[in-house]
Protein backbone atom coordinates (compact mmCIF):
# COMPACT_ATOMS: atom_id res chain seq x y z
CA UNK A 1 0.00 0.00 0.00
CA UNK A 2 2.71 2.30 1.15
CA UNK A 3 4.22 1.34 -2.23
CA UNK A 4 1.60 2.43 -4.48
CA UNK A 5 1.15 5.85 -2.70
CA UNK A 6 4.71 6.65 -3.37
CA UNK A 7 4.70 5.73 -7.23
CA UNK A 8 1.44 8.09 -7.42
CA UNK A 9 2.84 10.36 -4.74
CA UNK A 10 6.06 10.24 -7.51
CA UNK A 11 4.01 10.56 -10.61
CA UNK A 12 2.33 14.08 -9.01
CA UNK A 13 5.37 15.38 -8.43
CA UNK A 14 6.79 14.29 -12.15
CA UNK A 15 3.73 15.45 -13.62
CA UNK A 16 3.75 19.29 -11.67
CA UNK A 17 7.18 19.45 -12.65
CA UNK A 18 7.14 18.94 -16.99
CA UNK A 19 4.16 20.52 -17.06
CA UNK A 20 6.12 23.55 -16.10
CA UNK A 21 8.61 22.94 -18.88
CA UNK A 22 8.39 25.23 -22.20
CA UNK A 23 10.84 25.14 -25.03
CA UNK A 24 12.61 28.35 -24.85
CA UNK A 25 14.83 27.64 -28.43
CA UNK A 26 14.04 30.93 -30.06
CA UNK A 27 13.37 30.58 -34.08
CA UNK A 28 16.58 30.65 -36.03
CA UNK A 29 17.38 33.66 -37.93
CA UNK A 30 17.14 31.86 -41.60
CA UNK A 31 16.72 34.29 -44.57
CA UNK A 32 13.20 34.70 -46.34
CA UNK A 33 14.17 36.14 -49.72
CA UNK A 34 13.84 32.24 -51.36
CA UNK A 35 10.26 32.08 -49.92
CA UNK A 36 9.34 33.99 -53.20
CA UNK A 37 5.72 32.60 -54.19
CA UNK A 38 2.97 35.11 -54.42
CA UNK A 39 0.25 34.65 -52.31
CA UNK A 40 -2.61 34.37 -55.06
CA UNK A 41 -0.89 31.56 -56.10
CA UNK A 42 -0.08 30.40 -52.54
CA UNK A 43 -4.11 30.85 -52.13
CA UNK A 44 -4.76 28.93 -55.78
CA UNK A 45 -2.75 25.98 -54.97
CA UNK A 46 -4.06 25.41 -51.34
CA UNK A 47 -7.55 25.77 -53.20
CA UNK A 48 -6.40 23.14 -55.54
CA UNK A 49 -5.11 20.82 -52.85
CA UNK A 50 -9.04 20.77 -51.85
CA UNK A 51 -10.43 20.14 -54.90
CA UNK A 52 -7.93 16.78 -55.23
CA UNK A 53 -9.53 15.99 -51.86
CA UNK A 54 -12.48 16.90 -52.83
CA UNK A 55 -12.42 14.38 -55.81
CA UNK A 56 -10.95 11.75 -53.74
CA UNK A 57 -14.02 11.83 -51.49
CA UNK A 58 -16.18 11.71 -54.63
CA UNK A 59 -14.12 8.52 -55.78
CA UNK A 60 -14.07 6.55 -52.63
CA UNK A 61 -18.24 7.15 -52.42
CA UNK A 62 -18.55 5.79 -56.12
CA UNK A 63 -16.50 2.95 -55.27
CA UNK A 64 -17.92 2.07 -51.72
CA UNK A 65 -21.35 2.21 -53.89
CA UNK A 66 -20.10 -0.19 -56.47
CA UNK A 67 -18.93 -2.44 -53.83
CA UNK A 68 -22.08 -2.92 -51.67
CA UNK A 69 -23.29 -6.91 -52.26
CA UNK A 70 -26.63 -5.60 -54.21
CA UNK A 71 -24.86 -3.52 -56.82
CA UNK A 72 -21.88 -6.10 -56.90
CA UNK A 73 -19.63 -4.66 -59.85
CA UNK A 74 -16.41 -5.44 -58.63
CA UNK A 75 -14.64 -3.87 -61.13
CA UNK A 76 -16.04 -0.32 -61.30
CA UNK A 77 -15.48 -0.66 -57.29
CA UNK A 78 -11.56 -1.34 -58.10
CA UNK A 79 -11.32 1.52 -60.61
CA UNK A 80 -12.85 4.05 -58.50
CA UNK A 81 -10.31 2.76 -55.05
CA UNK A 82 -7.87 3.37 -57.55
CA UNK A 83 -9.26 6.59 -58.87
CA UNK A 84 -9.65 8.18 -55.03
CA UNK A 85 -5.87 6.74 -54.50
CA UNK A 86 -4.43 9.08 -57.52
CA UNK A 87 -6.62 12.11 -56.25
CA UNK A 88 -5.39 11.77 -52.76
CA UNK A 89 -1.40 11.47 -53.54
CA UNK A 90 -2.31 14.51 -56.32
CA UNK A 91 -3.72 16.57 -53.06
CA UNK A 92 0.08 14.65 -51.03
CA UNK A 93 1.98 16.47 -53.68
CA UNK A 94 0.75 19.50 -53.77
CA UNK A 95 1.26 19.94 -50.25
CA UNK A 96 5.04 18.43 -50.72
CA UNK A 97 5.22 21.05 -53.46
CA UNK A 98 4.67 24.16 -50.78
CA UNK A 99 6.53 22.59 -47.87
CA UNK A 100 8.92 22.96 -50.60
CA UNK A 101 8.69 26.13 -51.32
CA UNK A 102 8.64 27.00 -47.62
CA UNK A 103 4.96 27.93 -47.77
CA UNK A 104 4.15 25.56 -44.99
CA UNK A 105 6.35 26.20 -42.65
CA UNK A 106 3.89 27.61 -39.75
CA UNK A 107 0.53 27.57 -41.76
CA UNK A 108 -1.64 24.88 -42.24
CA UNK A 109 -5.05 26.73 -41.03
CA UNK A 110 -7.75 25.66 -43.05
CA UNK A 111 -5.21 23.25 -45.26
CA UNK A 112 -8.11 20.74 -45.87
CA UNK A 113 -11.61 20.95 -44.99
CA UNK A 114 -13.81 17.77 -44.81
CA UNK A 115 -15.62 17.66 -47.98
CA UNK A 116 -19.18 17.24 -48.10
CA UNK A 117 -21.06 14.66 -50.69
CA UNK A 118 -23.59 15.32 -52.68
CA UNK A 119 -24.40 12.25 -54.09
CA UNK A 120 -24.20 8.97 -52.31
CA UNK A 121 -25.58 6.01 -55.37
CA UNK A 122 -26.19 5.71 -59.06
CA UNK A 123 -28.21 4.29 -60.87
CA UNK A 124 -26.04 2.94 -63.25
CA UNK A 125 -22.45 2.54 -63.93
CA UNK A 126 -22.45 4.71 -67.04
CA UNK A 127 -24.11 7.61 -65.17
CA UNK A 128 -21.22 7.11 -62.32
CA UNK A 129 -19.01 7.28 -65.63
CA UNK A 130 -20.53 10.36 -66.64
CA UNK A 131 -20.26 12.14 -63.10
CA UNK A 132 -16.61 11.00 -63.23
CA UNK A 133 -16.15 12.40 -66.69
CA UNK A 134 -17.22 16.20 -65.36
CA UNK A 135 -15.72 15.72 -62.27
CA UNK A 136 -12.19 15.36 -64.07
CA UNK A 137 -12.99 18.24 -66.05
CA UNK A 138 -14.11 20.65 -63.60
CA UNK A 139 -10.10 19.92 -61.70
CA UNK A 140 -8.67 20.21 -65.40
CA UNK A 141 -10.41 23.38 -65.23
CA UNK A 142 -8.94 24.39 -61.50
CA UNK A 143 -5.49 23.42 -62.83
CA UNK A 144 -5.59 25.47 -65.67
CA UNK A 145 -7.08 28.61 -63.24
CA UNK A 146 -4.15 28.17 -61.33
CA UNK A 147 -1.40 27.86 -63.95
CA UNK A 148 -3.51 31.23 -65.08
CA UNK A 149 -2.80 33.20 -62.02
CA UNK A 150 0.79 31.52 -60.84
CA UNK A 151 2.36 32.86 -63.98
CA UNK A 152 0.72 36.84 -64.42
CA UNK A 153 0.11 37.26 -60.20
CA UNK A 154 1.66 40.62 -59.30
CA UNK A 155 3.56 41.02 -56.04
CA UNK A 156 3.47 44.05 -53.55
CA UNK A 157 6.16 45.81 -55.69
CA UNK A 158 3.16 45.74 -58.37
CA UNK A 159 5.69 43.31 -60.69
CA UNK A 160 4.04 41.09 -62.44
CA UNK A 161 5.62 37.44 -61.85
CA UNK A 162 6.00 34.19 -63.48
CA UNK A 163 6.09 31.44 -60.91
CA UNK A 164 8.00 29.18 -64.03
CA UNK A 165 9.00 26.38 -61.77
CA UNK A 166 5.70 25.78 -60.83
CA UNK A 167 3.48 26.72 -64.10
CA UNK A 168 6.33 24.07 -65.82
CA UNK A 169 5.19 21.57 -63.57
CA UNK A 170 1.42 21.93 -63.85
CA UNK A 171 1.17 22.39 -67.14
CA UNK A 172 3.47 19.32 -68.18
CA UNK A 173 2.65 16.68 -65.63
CA UNK A 174 -0.28 17.72 -63.86
CA UNK A 175 -2.32 18.60 -67.47
CA UNK A 176 -0.86 15.84 -69.53
CA UNK A 177 -2.20 13.25 -66.50
CA UNK A 178 -5.65 15.16 -66.79
CA UNK A 179 -6.19 14.87 -70.08
CA UNK A 180 -4.90 11.22 -70.58
CA UNK A 181 -7.41 10.68 -67.81
CA UNK A 182 -10.16 12.19 -68.95
CA UNK A 183 -9.89 10.80 -72.46
CA UNK A 184 -9.94 7.45 -70.73
CA UNK A 185 -12.99 7.57 -69.13
CA UNK A 186 -14.57 8.83 -72.55
CA UNK A 187 -13.48 5.93 -74.25
CA UNK A 188 -14.87 3.38 -71.12
CA UNK A 189 -18.09 5.72 -71.20
CA UNK A 190 -18.53 5.06 -74.76
CA UNK A 191 -18.04 1.87 -74.83
CA UNK A 192 -20.55 0.46 -72.04
CA UNK A 193 -23.16 2.61 -73.58
CA UNK A 194 -22.95 0.65 -76.65
CA UNK A 195 -23.09 -2.28 -74.86
CA UNK A 196 -25.87 -1.63 -73.04
CA UNK A 197 -27.99 -0.03 -75.61
CA UNK A 198 -27.16 -3.81 -77.54
CA UNK A 199 -27.56 -5.96 -74.35
CA UNK A 200 -28.75 -3.82 -71.21
CA UNK A 201 -27.82 -4.58 -67.89
CA UNK A 202 -25.56 -7.78 -69.06
CA UNK A 203 -23.58 -5.14 -71.23
CA UNK A 204 -22.90 -3.37 -67.87
CA UNK A 205 -22.13 -7.21 -66.10
CA UNK A 206 -19.64 -7.69 -69.01
CA UNK A 207 -18.20 -4.40 -69.11
CA UNK A 208 -17.32 -4.55 -65.17
CA UNK A 209 -15.40 -7.52 -65.82
CA UNK A 210 -13.13 -5.86 -68.38
CA UNK A 211 -12.14 -3.79 -65.59
CA UNK A 212 -10.74 -6.94 -63.84
CA UNK A 213 -8.32 -8.02 -66.08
Amino acid sequence: MKLAVGIITLALIATTAFANLHCTVPKADIPERWIDMSEKCINAVRNQIQKEVDASFVYLSMAAHFARDTINRPGFAEHYFAAAKEERSHAMVLIDYLTMRGQLTSDVTNLIKLPTLEKFSWDNAAESLTDALNLETNVTESIRNVISICESDKKKDMKVYNDYHLVDYLTGVYLEEQYKGQREIAGKLSTLKKMMDHHGEIGEFLFDKTLLE
